[in-house]
């Protein structure tokens, strides 16, 4: 695969410990198309260490199949019970290492803003992520299953992000709206 393929694949992941989605899409001529999406499911009364190595294998043996430029990962949310939210940060954790092991670059993103770069509101609701997943890709309905739709739409917004580097999306004409308001919000 040549470096110019290589900078057009962004891999997705949306961690957990009991399931953990990736999805891939290549761009190619500013056409995105789905590759692949898939589930990586453990068991629920395994271990925590068997669930990780089994996440980071199943990630690794993606990953180098693929060869991404950059993995997208979806951010720990924070949750009510503080022992789930440090768990996650656990299945975050070998996602980071298996990208950094395939020399991948990473890109995070919480979900908030994965929502609102693809439907335009941080706000929207999963089934709402999913329709627009699934109209821009149109995935096998195999693999498009919750998980694996959560992370086709983080490696979205990767690919939205990367467009225009270190520019929130929605926020690409800031002068022009400092300008229109005074510079603060406040109307001239």
């Amino acid at each position: 695969m040549s470096t110019i393929d290589r900078d057009r694949i962004f891999f997705g992941v949306d961690p957990g410990t009991n399931i953990t989605g990736y999805g891939v899409i290549r761009v190619s001529d500013n056409t995105v198309r789905w590759v692949d999406s898939g589930t990586v499911v453990l068991g629920r009364d395994a271990p925590l260490s068997e669930k990780l190595a089994g996440i980071f294998e199943e990630l690794s043996e993606q990953i180098a199949r693929h060869g991404p430029c950059t993995v997208c990962v979806e951010e720990a949310f924070y949750a009510k019970n503080v022992r789930t939210t440090l768990i996650l940060g656990h299945a975050r954790g070998v996602v980071l290492l298996a990208a950094h092991r395939a020399g991948a670059g990473v890109m995070e993103f919480s979900p908030r803003e994965i929502k609102k770069a693809l439907v335009g509101n941080g706000n929207a609701t999963k089934e709402q992520v999913s329709f627009m997943v699934k109209t821009l890709l149109s995935p096998p309905r195999a693999k498009a299953q919750s998980d694996a739709c959560d992370a086709l739409a983080a490696a979205l917004c990767g690919y939205y992000n990367q467009r225009v580097p270190g520019v929130p999306l929605g926020r690409r004409d800031s002068k022009k709206r400092k300008a229109r308001t005074g510079g603060r919000g406040s109307r001239v």
